[in-house]
């Protein structure tokens, strides 16, 4: 760690770096866990738009927000002993036609979502009973609907058939799937975000893991108001159906055409070279190839650019290194805190 580095953990020292993770799906809680092995205060708000899989099929069935991106986030924000985490990410594997491929704890997140009247309070008392040490906040309390309008001027909703269709997105939206009216957030995400040092988008799909939240009006009113760093993290590979093509300035292009504005301060971008190979197309079968580097066209979009190693090979997979990738977010946590003369 460097000298400027040991001073701002002086500065505040007794208070540590608040962090908004703001996204879905698979990257999200590897960079919530790694951030709060750093010790940072994370505060992580999960996208609800998802109609896929395990969280799919209980949506349509007993109509709650799908559980299974905020269970792994509960899961990496818990401070219960290990045999308890696995319990409640146990997934089945009867034959049996309901309980088959569902998660325990997708069942639970459901289950007490009914009890409580919504996946809000639901979560907030999980997260008691789970020892979770940070905040784990659904995007909205009720189900959405992701709407989007392709290049060539059709629409469609839902996340899965939005991926199917093969089409150019241009523009995605979310509406409260049960009335077709526009979601609110909470109030104590707004505030979070409000209070936090930096907030972090993604890793993580750009139009339906990333922008649902966004489209929240009044999460992403807060996200271009907030006095905190705004970071992010690009995604190491394009994805079939989404992305196809983008260079990482494409990414940001889009997150700014859907705010109206150049909002975001920083991005991470992975400069190791992915080697020939090593991603196992059938098992990732949305993943295409490595995104491109535009960093002139980052730079013109007022963007400070951190390019590193972030590669990290796993399991047949192309994944951000958590470690690395919060490594540099705390820094520039400490650098924002300073900034602002808390």
């Amino acid at each position: 760690m460097s000298n400027a580095d040991h001073k701002f953990i002086r500065v505040i020292k007794g208070r540590r770096p608040k962090v908004v993770v703001i996204g879905g799906g698979t990257g999200l809680p590897v960079v919530v866990k790694s951030l709060h092995d750093q010790h940072a205060d994370v505060t992580a708000v999960v996208t609800v738009a998802d109609d896929g899989g395990s969280s799919g099929i209980i949506r349509d069935y007993i109509n709650v927000v799908p559980p299974g991106d905020i269970r792994n986030v509960l899961v990496a924000l818990s401070d219960m002993p290990a045999v308890q985490r696995d319990i409640f990410q146990y997934r089945f594997n009867s034959k049996d036609s309901f309980f088959a491929g569902h998660a325990i704890g997708n069942l639970i997140i459901a289950a007490l979502s009914e009890m409580r009247g919504g996946i809000f309070e639901a979560v907030q008392e999980l997260s008691d009973m789970m020892q979770v040490d940070g905040h784990v906040y659904p995007a909205s309390n009720t189900p959405l609907t992701l709407h989007a309008r392709f290049k060539d001027g059709s629409e469609v909703a839902g996340e899965a058939e939005i991926t199917a269709a093969g089409k150019q997105i241009d523009t995605v939206s979310v509406t409260r799937s049960n009335d077709g009216e526009q979601p609110v957030a909470e109030p104590e995400i707004i505030q979070a975000i409000m209070d936090a040092d930096v907030v972090v988008l993604g890793p993580g799909s750009l139009f339906t893991s990333i922008l649902p939240n966004l489209m929240i009006h009044n999460l992403g009113d807060a996200v271009l108001k907030t006095q905190a760093e705004v970071i992010y993290i690009v995604n190491i590979m394009t994805q079939k159906g989404e992305t196809d093509n983008f260079t990482d300035a494409d990414h940001v292009r889009v997150l700014n055409r859907h705010m109206k504005e150049n909002f975001v301060d920083t991005v991470l971008v992975n400069i190791e070279k992915v080697p020939a190979g090593s991603l196992d197309e059938d098992k990732y079968v949305e993943i295409s190839k490595p995104v491109r580097s535009d960093y002139q066209g980052l730079r013109d979009m007022g963007c400070r650019v951190i390019s590193s190693d972030f590669l990290e090979l796993r399991d047949g997979g192309v994944f951000h290194d958590g470690r690395k990738v919060a490594q540099e977010i705390m820094n520039l946590a400490f650098q924002s805190h300073l900034k602002k003369g808390r």
